[in-house]
């Protein structure tokens, strides 16, 4: 049986808990968006299926993409720019050269026999608030965002490989802390 899988960069420390609190507020305010069926996360790929008995192929791969990448990693290597609070799609901007290289490698020797799509890259890095909600909710939205999270607060990340299972509960089988 084919199982879904992705790789995420996700926030720890004060940065994720302002998340945390930000996603219960929207959810008892406003209700469920989009963004809410998440954890905190920046996507890394695309999902991509493949049998369970293949984790350790992306787990092997995923620990040689970062430690080949190790040598270059800057002192900051996922950098929070600014918060975006559009009509349809409030997140954070994210940049990393340093993540998006890491990755690259990751899928470039990923080489699983039994995987069914190839291995799909983001470069348009982000960590999604809200997305897919009523537009009548988009300034209170805004305004919790404004009010709970600090874009540039204090900050480590885990590159992290995981499972998504049928009923939307997770799995993480490995994480790295960047």
């Amino acid at each position: 049986m084919l199982r879904e899988f992705i790789v995420y960069a996700c926030p720890v420390g004060q940065l994720n808990n302002q998340l945390e609190k930000y996603f219960t507020t929207t959810c008892t305010e406003c209700g469920e968006n989009a963004a809410h069926k998440y954890m905190p996360h920046c996507t890394l790929t695309g999902f991509f299926q493949d049998q369970l008995t293949a984790v350790p192929i992306y787990i092997q791969a995923l620990e040689n993409a970062f430690k080949n990448g190790l040598p270059t990693r800057p002192s900051q290597p996922i950098i929070v720019v600014d918060m975006e609070l559009k009509a349809d799609f409030h997140y954070l901007k994210i940049e990393s050269i340093w993540i998006e290289k890491l990755i690259a490698n990751f899928a470039n020797i990923a080489n699983s026999p039994t995987r069914t799509n190839q291995l799909r890259l983001k470069n348009n890095l982000h960590l999604s608030l809200a997305y897919k909600f009523p537009l009548e909710q988009q300034q209170i939205l805004a305004k919790i965002a404004k009010k709970i999270i600090n874009p540039q607060a204090e900050v480590s990340w885990e590159l992290r490989l995981y499972e998504r299972h049928p009923n939307n509960s997770w799995t993480c089988h490995q994480s790295w802390k960047l």
